[in-house]
């Protein structure tokens, strides 16, 4: 994780008085999430759309993965307005080229199961959708388990030519039951014992639009509306849902935005 000091310059250490962000923490990127920090009583944009602004001046806002080019940050505080454009490092992403599955694989689901599916989704988005003043998104993450990285941000298979969704969390191969641990601290938005796609489902609300979300668990910890502390086990490893062998499907959302939680959370600890 890198944190950027700006002046009217953008990237001076020195501050000046009249400037309004103070720092930048995170790296502008496809997927990458970013906080910046600004002067009391700053009012914030990014690309025209008005951003949440806590009351100690932090301000978190992320780019999904299709995100390319600049984004322009404008702050304004009574007559100031100070306008920082955001270069957003390139990334590659990985993509697998797969022939000769069963087609049935590819084919759009019957209308029963599409309608199933839909709701699940609908429950998921209006738990991202929840604004709460937590700060808790600030925070220093952690891995909610340690092991072998087996899935990237990302990454895209195509199935008989047809592309599938890009994989959009982190996933880590651990023994199924193994305990998963809250990254954060937060707030309880949605538990799910088994959802056609993701199986067992939870989302943890960090504040201000910023929320993780593990699939495929074999069980869950916690209920609706709890409040959790960084590192409290909330969930148990699984393979429910689509899922080929017991791994922690971590996500990271902004609002709706989809972020890449290694963007965040730095380096896994070596065992």
């Amino acid at each position: 994780m890198r944190v950027f000091f700006f002046s009217l310059l953008f990237w001076s250490s020195a501050l000046m008085a009249d400037d309004l962000l103070l720092s930048l923490r995170g790296e502008p990127a496809p997927g990458a999430l970013v906080v910046a920090t600004v002067a009391p009583q700053t009012q914030a944009w990014l690309d025209g759309q008005p951003l949440k602004v806590s009351p100690s001046g932090l301000v978190p806002f992320g780019f999904g993965r299709d995100a390319s080019g600049e984004a322009e940050l404008v702050l304004r505080r009574q007559e100031l307005e100070q306008r920082v454009s955001l270069k957003l490092t390139p990334r590659e992403w990985n993509i697998q080229r797969i022939e000769g599955v069963p087609q049935r694989t590819v084919d759009p689901p019957p209308p029963a199961v599409l309608e199933r599916i839909r709701e699940e989704a609908a429950q998921v988005r209006r738990a991202r959708e929840i604004f709460s003043e937590l700060e808790h998104f600030a925070d220093d993450f952690i891995w909610p388990v340690t092991g072998r990285i087996s899935g990237v941000y990302g990454s895209q298979r195509v199935y008989n030519g047809v592309p599938g969704s890009p994989h959009l969390g982190v996933d880590i191969a651990a023994p199924m039951g193994t305990q998963a641990l809250a990254p954060a601290a937060g707030v309880v938005t949605l538990v799910h014992e088994d959802m056609f796609y993701s199986g067992g489902t939870l989302v943890i609300d960090h504040g201000y639009g910023v929320s993780s979300t593990f699939i495929h668990l074999s069980g869950i910890l916690v209920e609706e509306g709890e409040r959790v502390t960084k590192g409290q086990p909330v969930a148990l490893v699984g393979a429910t849902g689509r899922a080929t062998g017991p791994h922690l499907d971590w996500r990271l959302n902004w609002f709706q935005e989809r972020l890449d939680p290694q963007t965040w959370v730095g380096a896994m600890p070596v065992p």
